[in-house]
C-alpha cells in the first residue's frame, strides 16, 4: 500500500483531539518487537497521545473546527495566541501523519485536515512567511499529507516551492537565504528544501543545493555540517558560523539520501555514509546517543535527525546497521529517562538526562521539546515495522 493509501485508510482505533470535547481512547496496537521484546509501535502511540492530550488545542482555545499546537504544557489560562511558532506546527503536522501510517484513524485525519487548515488561518490566512526554511519544513509535510488536508494544501506546494526557487541566489556559491531580506546562508534552510525540491521530482535543483552544502557547510575537520554562512555585499562569504547542531546533520542526510534515491549517483550514498559516521564518532555521546538543545526551536534539534537516521536506515543498504543502532539508542535513552506525570509520558531536553516534572520555564514544558521525542519514538517504530 502507498504512503498516501496508508495515510487516507481508517483503522479500528480512533485518535480524538485533545480540545476537552471527546476522550482519547488507549492505543494498545502492537507490532513486531524490536530485539528484547519492545513494542516501539506502542510506545509511539503512548507518546502521541500524551503529546495531543496536552498540547492540541482550538485556535484561540475556542474556534470550532480548528486545532493547533500550543507551545508550553502546562501554563496558566486563558488560552492565547502568541507566541506564535509556525515551523513547530508544520513539526506536529509531520508527527501526526507518522502516526497515521502507523495506525491509521478517521479522528486522526480529520485532525491532521484540521490543523493544516488552522496553520494557515493562525498564519493570516497564509502559507508563507519570511523564513525559507519554515515554509520547507511546511511544505514537506503538506507533501506528505497529499490529499488527507483537502484541496488546499496540495495548492500551497506550488506557492511555497516557488518562494523556494525565489531564496536561490548564487551570492557565496549558491544556496538559498535563511530568511528574506538577510545576509545568512542556513544549513535548516537548505536541507529541507533539498528534500522537498527531490520528493517533487525537481533533482537538479536538490542536487544543486545539496552539493552546495557539501562544498560550503562541511566542516572538513570533522565532517560535520556548519549552520552557515554570512554573504558580503559583493556576494563573497565574509564568515562563517561553526555552530554543529544535530538537526543540521538530519537535513543534509535526508537530501543526500532523496537524491541517492531518485537520480542514483555515488557521491549522494558516499556523503551518506560520511555524515553518519561523523555523528556517531563526534557527535553523539556514550552509547550513541544524541546531544540535547534545550527547549525553544533547540528543543527539535535531535528529533529531526532521528526522523532522516531512519529513512537512510530504510533506504540505504550501506546504513541499515549503524543509523537503525543510532535511532533505537536513542529510542531507548528517551523512553527510560521519561517521566510520567497525569498517566502519560513526558520527554526530556537532553536524552541522556532523566525528565524533570515540566513547568514554567523549564524546556520540558514545550511542544518542540515533546514533540522530538514522539518524533524519534514514531522512527524507531517505523524501523521496526519494516
Amino acid at each position: 500500500m502507498g504512503s498516501e493509501q496508508r495515510l487516507n485508510a481508517v483503522g479500528q482505533r480512533d485518535l480524538g483531539v485533545g480540545d476537552g470535547s471527546s476522550p482519547v481512547p488507549d492505543i494498545g496496537q502492537t507490532g513486531r518487537m524490536a530485539p528484547g521484546g519492545v513494542d516501539w509501535r506502542a510506545r509511539a502511540g503512548i507518546a502521541e497521545r500524551a503529546v495531543v492530550r496536552r498540547h492540541v488545542r482550538r485556535v484561540g482555545g475556542v474556534l470550532p473546527g480548528t486545532r493547533i499546537g500550543r507551545v508550553r504544557w502546562p501554563r496558566r489560562p486563558p488560552a492565547s495566541l502568541v507566541p506564535w511558532h509556525y515551523w513547530w506546527q508544520a513539526h506536529l503536522l509531520d508527527c501526526l501523519l507518522d502516526a497515521q501510517l502507523r495506525a491509521p484513524s478517521r479522528s486522526r485525519a480529520t485532525a491532521i485536515a484540521a490543523l493544516a487548515r488552522s496553520v494557515r488561518l493562525r498564519n493570516g490566512w497564509s502559507w508563507l512567511n519570511r523564513y525559507y526554511d519554515d515554509i520547507a519544513w511546511l511544505g514537506l509535510a503538506l507533501q506528505r499529507a497529499g490529499t488527507l488536508v483537502g484541496r488546499s494544501g496540495p495548492s500551497a506546494l506550488p506557492r511555497i516551492m516557488h518562494r523556494l526557487h525565489d531564496g536561490w541566489s548564487e551570492s557565496g556559491g549558491g544556496g538559498i537565504w535563511w530568511r528574506r531580506d538577510d545576509d545568512f546562508k542556513a544549513a535548516p534552510a537548505n536541507g529541507p528544501a533539498a528534500i522537498l525540491l527531490a520528493r517533487d521530482g525537481q533533482c537538479a535543483f536538490a542536487a544543486a543545493i545539496t552539493d552546495w552544502m557539501a562544498e560550503t557547510l562541511l566542516d572538513p575537520a570533522s565532517g560535520l555540517v556548519r549552520d552557515g554562512v554570512r554573504i558580503a555585499a559583493d556576494g563573497t562569504v565574509r564568515a562563517v558560523e561553526p555552530h554543529i547542531y544535530t538537526y543540521n546533520q538530519g537535513v543534509y542526510l535526508g537530501a543526500c539520501v532523496e537524491l541517492a534515491a531518485r537520480d542514483g549517483h555515488q557521491r549522494w550514498t558516499d556523503r551518506a555514509l560520511a555524515v553518519v559516521d561523523a555523528v556517531r564518532q563526534r557527535l553523539a555521546g556514550p552509547g550513541g546517543v544524541l546531544p540535547g538543545a534545550g527547549g525553544g526551536d533547540g528543543g527539535l534539534f535531535a528529533g529531526i535527525t532521528a526522523r532522516y537516521l531512519a529513512d537512510a536506515a530504510l533506504r540505504v543498504p550501506e546504513l541499515a546497521v549503524a543509523a537503525r543502532e543510532l535511532v533505537f539508542a536513542n529510542a531507548e535513552a528517551v523512553w527510560k529517562g521519561r517521566a510520567e506525570i497525569g498517566g502519560g509520558p513526558v520527554f526530556s531536553a537532553e536524552w541522556r538526562d532523566p525528565a524533570p516534572e515540566p513547568r514554567a520555564g523549564l524546556p520540558e514544558a514545550d511542544l518542540s521539546v515533546q514533540l522530538s521525542g514522539w518524533m524519534l519514538l514514531e522512527a524507531a517504530a517505523r524501523l521496526q515495522e519494516a
